[in-house]
Parts: structure tokens; C-alpha cells; sequence
């Protein structure tokens, strides 16, 4: 093998981790029919840190093509990160999710100030993500001079990524990027079992995420209240951000938000929201950020990376009442056995009747190529079957009824 083929094959080869592979053959041919196998799924990054796109390479070289470099021609200029977009819900332990890509916004590829983003998908809005394939969506790469500049990148690309339809793994991706552990490089393959031992749930919101849902509540409300009701319009609020109460003052200076409160003064500016869109970006302080918003009951559900809330505002009579009001209870579902994803009937192993075991096969339900087990979580005795063998159920969905 020759020094540009040797060349190509540790271009190629080359990823994140910084480890090298080579792939020996006895001729060019053989030699690129393995390495069309060989392309990593990180590919992405090592083409952002050299500039040689590997795929152009093997085609040209494929095609009888002599390369126009050697090994002492490849250089490494700046950091890359890639984020594997996943079809799977991390809030329910990354079981796979299928259904039908709704909305699919994924960030502006090219230059975002002094870095860049590069997101390579083979899938479009509209398109079915089915139990039969792997579960990839995206990889989305950023690219800048430093580390840390990489990884600030790539959480503003993660905010501008917006799916609905099916769970999908952005948030828990964004958290990761968010954690001062990532950040140090300090890793483990226990990374997940250490930062979040009791499954993911998200993060708590900041002080400084409170203050951009704040606001951002603030101005849907008002451009809400303007189109219905612009009589009500007022500058004294009560804002209710999950559990936390506080007394905020809004005005309006031309195009510009001012929200007071508590010691507190932020400007919202450059809003880019309208209703019924499902991203609102803007800057707080001069700063650029992307929330997923969606209205509620009451108020609004607003996500802005790992964190999310619900943020209602309120009137100071109506958060008096509203204090009033009694919790709502959740549902008992104790003697239900749920889907705990959307998937395949492999097998029903229990019959109306029955009575079981602690731990023992209720179900077998099949996503993405792999096979899940469905035991009880209790004694009991089966009241109903409400699936059987090649049903397709939905997440939630109640499979068997106890007694």
C-alpha cells in the first residue's frame, strides 16, 4: 500500500478519540472496498478538523483518481464535536421512540460567528422513523478553534433543533454539553450511570434559565393579550415558574422588552416568535438563545436546553386564587401494565385469569432491532389482555389490566 493510500486510510480512520487504524490490502481496488466499510460515523468531525472530505476522496480514488496529497500534507486546525441525533426518549431510560418526524427544524448549517455547523441527516419532515432500522436521525457536528468554543457551538445548535412527533435524545444531549464534567474532559464509560444515577430527568432550571423563560412567557403573554384582549394589557405581573412565585414589572421601550423584579432588570430584544410557532429566539441582554415553547392549560411549557417549566403569568388577584386551587393527583395506574415505548407485540405470556408473580413475563415488545422483556411489577391476578402477538402499540399504552 502506498504512502497516499496509508495517507487516506489514517484520514479516515482517525476519530475523535484521537486513535488511528489501518487497513491493508494488496491492491487500491481492495483496498477501497474496505474502506467504504471502514467510515466511521464520526466522519464527520475529522473532515471539520482537516478540510479533506474522506467520501469525495474514495470516489475520486475509486474512480482511478490519484490523490493530491500525502500523509505530511494533513493537518489539524481547530476542535470538532458531533452529537448523534437519536430517535429514543432519554426520559424513559433511551427505550426507542418511532412515529412520524412532525416537525423537523434542524439548525442553519454554516458559519455561526467564529464557529461552524454541519448537520448530516438522511431524513426530512414528514418522514416515517420505523421499529425495523436503527434509530439515527441526524449527526450534527460543530467545529471552532478551541475546545471549549466546540462545545459552546454545539449547545446553541442543540437549542436550534427542533423535532416533534417522537421522543428524540436533544435535550439529554444539551445537558451533557452543559456538564462541567464534559466540559473537563474527565469521561468514563460510567459517565451516564454517575451523572445521572436515578435515570434522566432533565436539569433544574438556572437562575439564568428562569429569567429567559420568565421573559419569554412575558412577551407570549403580552403579544397574546394584544391580539385578544389589549384592554388587559398591564405592567404589574405575577410570574409562577414551576414551584417559585415572583413580582416582575414589564415595559415597553420601542422594540425592546425591559423586565424588573427582585433586583432583577433583563432586556429582552430581537424576538423572532409569532403564535403557534414552536421556537422562540431572541436575546436576552444582548445574549442569543432558542427556547421549545408550547401553551398549556395554563400558561405555557418552556424548554430551554435540559431545563424546562411550566411558567404561568398572572395577575396578582389571580395568583391569590390560583394559590387556592388543589393539586392536581396523577393517575393510578398501579394495576396497569404500560407500553413503556412504541413498538411490536412479540408476545402476550399472560391470559385474563391468571395470576402472577412478582417479576415474572407479562409481555415481549420489539423496537428498533432489539427486543424488550415486560415483567410484573406485582402480585396479581390478570383482570384483562388488551393486546396480543403483532399489535403495534403506542407508548403508555395499557397492555394488561390487574385485578
Amino acid at each position: 500500500m502506498g504512502d497516499q493510500a496509508v495517507a487516506l486510510a489514517r484520514a479516515v480512520d482517525y476519530d475523535s478519540a484521537g486513535t488511528v487504524e489501518f487497513v491493508a490490502g494488496q491492491d487500491r481496488s481492495f483496498f477501497f472496498l474496505e474502506m467504504n466499510t471502514r467510515l466511521q460515523v464520526e466522519h464527520p468531525v475529522t473532515e471539520m478538523i482537516t478540510g479533506v472530505d474522506l467520501v469525495e476522496q474514495m470516489i475520486r480514488s475509486a474512480a482511478g483518481e490519484k490523490l493530491a496529497f500525502a500523509q505530511k500534507d494533513l493537518k489539524i486546525d481547530g476542535w470538532a464535536i458531533e452529537s448523534r441525533i437519536y430517535a429514543e426518549d432519554p426520559y424513559r431510560g433511551f427505550l426507542p421512540s418511532i412515529g412520524r418526524l412532525v416537525r423537523y427544524e434542524p439548525p442553519v448549517e454554516g458559519d455561526a460567528g467564529q464557529a461552524r455547523v454541519r448537520n448530516d441527516a438522511g431524513v426530512r419532515e414528514g418522514d416515517e422513523i420505523s421499529m425495523f432500522y436503527d434509530p439515527m436521525i441526524s449527526k450534527l457536528s460543530t467545529w471552532a478553534k478551541t475546545r471549549e468554543a466546540a462545545i459552546d457551538a454545539m449547545g446553541r445548535a442543540l437549542e436550534d433543533f427542533h423535532i416533534e412527533g417522537l421522543g428524540q435524545n436533544i435535550p439529554f444531549l444539551a445537558a451533557v454539553m452543559d456538564q462541567p464534567r464534559f466540559q473537563s474532559g474527565k469521561l468514563s464509560t460510567n459517565y451516564i450511570k454517575d451523572e445521572f444515577p436515578d435515570g434522566f430527568q432533565g436539569l433544574p432550571p438556572t437562575d439564568l434559565q428562569r429569567d429567559i423563560m420568565g421573559a419569554v412567557a412575558l412577551s407570549m403573554h403580552r403579544t397574546l393579550l394584544a391580539r385578544s384582549a389589549p384592554d388587559q394589557l398591564r405592567n404589574e405581573w405575577i410570574e409562577v415558574i414551576g414551584h417559585e412565585k415572583r413580582a416582575v414589572r414589564v415595559s415597553v421601550e420601542g422594540e425592546v422588552l425591559v423586565v424588573e423584579g427582585e433586583g432583577r432588570s433583563h432586556k429582552l430584544t430581537d424576538v423572532q416568535w409569532r403564535p403557534g410557532q414552536a421556537l422562540f429566539r431572541a436575546r436576552l441582554d444582548g445574549k442569543p438563545f432558542t427556547v421549545t415553547v408550547r401553551p398549556a392549560a395554563e400558561g405555557f411549557v418552556i424548554r430551554h436546553r435540559a431545563a424546562q417549566a411550566h411558567v404561568l403569568v398572572l395577575t396578582p388577584r389571580s395568583a391569590e386564587l390560583h394559590e387556592k386551587l388543589p393539586p392536581k393527583k396523577a393517575a393510578d395506574t398501579s394495576k396497569m401494565v404500560l407500553s413503556p415505548m412504541p413498538g411490536l407485540v412479540v408476545s402476550i405470556d399472560v391470559a385474563a385469569g391468571q395470576e402472577v408473580k412478582t417479576g415474572e413475563v407479562v409481555a415481549v415488545l420489539e423496537a428498533m432491532k432489539m427486543q424488550n422483556i415486560i415483567r410484573a411489577e406485582r402480585d396479581g391476578t390478570v383482570k384483562a389482555v388488551n393486546a396480543k402477538s403483532g399489535d403495534s402499540v403506542a407508548a403508555d399504552e395499557v397492555l394488561v389490566e390487574f385485578a
